[in-house]
């Protein structure tokens, strides 16, 4: 009987700090871009669907999801948003660099810091608490092993990205996806992760390609652009284009069996949810929430795309 009380008291008093913990009031600041462009629109649609779970589940909580287009009007939103007296601040940087000092100065202050996909030159503990990123290199490593496992002797052409870091990471991915195949790379040109450029270097592929197996491209953005040129051209050689991000539009595709999207490579949008409610259960279940936190680069499937498939997202 004297266990059978104790064991009431204790669980009343874990129950008791759980309510505690529970009403305790925190504010959540996330400071995100604007959606300009297929992915970051996914990544507002996101933010806005965790922040209102959160407080669902979080009476006390308060979540404040601001977006802003560019680095200089994001600095200004990170410093509006640290007058409100925010508890933790998520951040997905429209360019890192120059957002450093404005993190920098909510850290210091003894704010908990998440920083979402897009790293500083320096991306240290001075920097933020947490990292939650996806995985470049094998966005590109993913899509190559399919490839080469899929069609061996595959000629393919690639459309990269921007001239940038991970747009390189992504490329040497792939490189190693393939590396040991017979898979043969006729070309590889920039699409700028934009679909009308996308369009026209599929269309300029066309042209000086009179045989092309695969088209890989880094970004679903991009896919459209290279299937409406591939549609236009009447071309039948093409076998399937293997893009990545996880947009709502490839992933019906992947879900519908359709031949020329076959599959898709994960960089969800939704990475900047992970990162919030990673920082919510750190404020209120006292969790270790802390280092890095590196998202894979699923290969969707028709067997797991409903997994990945969000109909309300505009990505």
């Amino acid at each position: 009987m004297r266990k059978l009380v104790l064991g009431l008291a204790v669980a009343a008093v874990a129950l008791s700090g759980t309510a505690y913990a529970q009403d305790k009031k925190f504010t959540i600041g996330v400071s995100i871009p604007a959606a300009d462009h297929g992915w970051t629109s996914g990544v507002v649609f996101h933010a806005e669907r965790i922040a209102k779970k959160l407080m669902e589940e979080h009476p006390g909580l308060n979540v404040i999801v601001k977006t802003s287009p560019d680095p200089a009007s994001q600095a200004n939103a990170v410093q509006d948003l640290d007058t409100q007296g925010i508890d933790a601040l998520v951040i997905l940087p429209s360019d890192p660099d120059p957002l450093v000092n404005a993190i920098k100065e909510v850290k210091g202050k003894g704010k908990y810091v998440a920083l979402v996909d897009r790293a500083p030159s320096t991306n240290d503990d001075s920097v933020r608490d947490l990292y939650v990123a996806g995985n470049n290199p094998a966005l590109g490593e993913v899509a190559g092993k399919y490839i080469a496992s899929q069609t061996p002797d595959a000629e393919v052409v690639i459309i990269r990205g921007l001239p940038i870091p991970i747009d390189q990471q992504r490329q040497d991915g792939f490189d190693k996806g393939i590396a040991g195949s017979k898979v043969k790379v006729l070309d590889r040109q920039y699409g700028n992760w934009n679909r009308d450029d996308a369009f026209k270097v599929m269309q300029d592929y066309l042209t000086k390609y009179p045989k092309i197996d695969v088209v890989w491209c880094q970004d679903d953005d991009m896919a459209v652009g290279v299937l409406q040129a591939i549609e236009q051209a009447k071309r039948t050689d093409i076998k399937y284009v293997v893009a990545g991000a996880g947009s709502k539009d490839m992933i019906k595709k992947v879900m519908d069996g359709d031949k020329m999207i076959p599959v898709d490579v994960l960089y969800p949008p939704a990475m900047v949810g992970t990162a919030m409610e990673l920082t919510a259960a750190g404020l209120y279940d006292q969790v270790p929430v802390r280092g890095t936190f590196v998202l894979d680069a699923t290969l969707v499937t028709k067997d797991n795309a409903k997994d990945f498939y969000f109909p309300d997202s505009p990505f």
